[in-house]
């Protein structure tokens, strides 16, 4: 039997729930590939648990952080900030086996393929704001004005950058830069926490919360880098959109409140390639 890649995202292995979930988490053959998108766990030891049973069952595991990893919990006995807490957690996936935005992009060859597989770690930068805000500060104070303001803006610390936005505006760059470097006759799967369009955060029951969410200058990736397939998680909302024709694919479990109201049962591996037919929403 030929393999599948398939994703999941934001698995928040710090609820029980969750963690009985991702226990049971199996592949549906021994040549499967798990794309992970981000939000495995706040802690460095809960990451380590859940990416070490995955990576025992999987074929390949390919992961790209999420805002969670990136944060430093006050009850973590791993107490680095920013850029040295990603390379430590970048450090930690080698040693288990784990593909990063780091690495080598791994070639899918599998059915569907071949796709060039690109996990990304690009952040956000406040640009997908209000219509009616000017720039980001006068964004930033509508949210607090609402009572919306993401726990990042007290434990996602960018060091050594000044801020989160400069931080992300150094990821793409350098995130840029690799893409452009794949060879232009294959394509791609690109796989990234945060969405690279902005659409499906219009969904939002707390709209001012797209300010964390992404960036624009991620919104023709897809088709610049030649993209077959976008897999993202973040916004805890499963879905399926068409950007050019390309499915941009949510595929996060979330928090138990949130799956227990869903129809569906929890922890459903979504497949990425080859790709299931589905009726097309927009693009």
């Amino acid at each position: 039997m030929q393999g599948s890649l398939v994703a999941i995202s934001d698995l928040h292995v710090r609820y029980e729930e969750n963690k009985r979930i991702v226990k049971a988490l199996r592949p549906g053959s021994n040549h499967d590939w798990l794309l992970v998108a981000g939000d495995v766990g706040d802690t460095v030891a809960d990451i380590e648990w859940a990416l070490s049973l995955l990576v025992d069952r999987f074929e390949k595991v390919v992961w790209a952080p999420g805002n969670h990893e990136l944060w430093t919990p006050p009850d973590d006995p791993v107490q680095l900030r920013g850029e040295a807490r990603y390379r430590h957690l970048v450090e930690l996936c080698r040693r288990l086996g784990v593909v990063t935005p780091e690495d080598p992009y791994p070639l899918w060859e599998g059915e569907g393929g071949p796709a060039v597989i690109a996990p990304l770690f690009v952040l956000y930068d406040y640009s997908f704001r209000p219509d009616r805000a000017r720039d980001a500060q006068e964004a930033l104070a509508l949210a607090e004005g609402a009572g919306v303001i993401c726990t990042d803006e007290f434990m996602l610390h960018p060091d050594p950058y000044p801020s989160r936005p400069a931080w992300c505006h150094a990821r793409l760059e350098v995130t840029e830069a690799r893409l452009a470097t794949v060879d232009k006759a294959l394509p791609t799967v690109l796989v990234n926490h945060f969405p690279l369009v902005r659409r499906p955060t219009r969904v939002l029951h707390h709209p001012e919360f797209a300010l964390w969410c992404g960036t624009e200058a991620t919104a023709d990736w897809h088709r610049r880098f030649r993209a077959v397939a976008v897999v993202y998680g973040h916004l805890h909302i499963p879905s399926l959109i068409y950007e050019d024709g390309v499915p941009h694919r949510e595929v996060s479990l979330g928090y138990p409140r949130e799956w227990q109201r869903r129809s569906t049962a929890p922890g459903q591996l979504v497949r990425i390639l080859p790709e299931v037919a589905a009726v097309r929403s927009g693009g």
